[in-house]
């Protein structure tokens, strides 16, 4: 089936990881892909893949989220190329054969997975040789900046002293006593749960590393449009488009941003 880019065209809030994505399907040009969404839901990113030839799992644990995905592949009209599979990352190794994916998409999954190591070895094992992982994880700088641009001053101070006593050394898996705090990306608020965990560039890049990744990319999404006025997001989305598509690769912008996106290729 040829491949091509129909229904990849995204909003401010999704333009950097599918600029990250095109690029990626743009170096197999033609070829259709095997991509394993983890968490995909409704189906945001598995149906404009599909619609652009590639046959698309997606491994959710809501049963409502792959009822929609379903209908949505359908009214789509590439339900033929999109498989809803009921399960969460921490079953991703049991769920999905070894060294048969190209791509596999992890978005806003490791926050909240019992072992973030764990999943990312899954997803090691599951993609072939040179195949990449698209991950997308919230962003503890670009949390404590929201949590002061929103006036809860006290909140955001924690979570600089959290920043500064977060780093727990190389790429591990949970903390102890049941925290879910991971290397680097500890809880950044009261509570500990794992839905809490945040990252930064050092301990997203440190823990896919250690997986066995090769990490090509690091971009910020999100920079600003979650702050700016939604005035602005509905007078001149395309300007905020590119001014998130032109800052997502420059510190100090991309530390702040709301999510950090990783794009990093199975090594061996």
């Amino acid at each position: 089936m040829e491949t091509t880019r129909a229904g990849l065209t995204p909003g401010p809030r999704t333009a950097v990881i599918w600029a990250a994505l095109r690029a990626e399907l743009d170096r197999r040009a033609g070829e259709p892909l095997s991509v394993i969404d983890v968490g995909g839901g409704t189906g945001g990113f598995a149906v404009p893949l599909a619609r652009s030839g590639h046959r698309v799992t997606v491994i959710d644990a809501s049963p409502d989220a792959l009822a929609s995905l379903r209908r949505r592949a359908v009214d789509a009209g590439v339900a033929d190329l999109v498989n809803g599979v009921q399960g969460d990352g921490d079953q991703l190794a049991a769920l999905v054969a070894p060294q048969s994916a190209d791509l596999v998409l992890c978005h806003s999954v490791l926050e909240e997975v019992d072992d973030p190591a764990q999943v990312l070895a899954s997803i090691a094992t599951i993609l072939r040789a040179g195949g990449a992982a698209s991950i997308v994880v919230a962003n503890r700088r670009g949390a404590i900046l929201a949590k002061a641009l929103a006036g809860h001053i006290a909140a955001a101070v924690d979570l600089l002293a959290d920043e500064s006593g977060g780093a727990m050394g190389a790429a591990g898996g949970r903390g102890g006593g049941g925290s879910g705090a991971v290397a680097g990306g500890g809880p950044v608020g009261g509570g500990g749960g794992k839905s809490q965990r945040r990252f930064d560039t050092e301990s997203a890049t440190a823990l896919i590393v250690a997986a066995g990744f090769d990490v090509e990319s690091v971009h910020g999404v999100r920079v600003i449009a979650d702050i700016v006025p939604g005035t602005l997001v509905d007078s001149d989305a395309q300007a905020l488009l590119n001014f998130e598509l032109v800052a997502a690769g420059h510190p100090p912008f991309r530390d702040i941003a709301t999510q950090l996106h990783l794009l990093a290729r199975r090594t061996g």
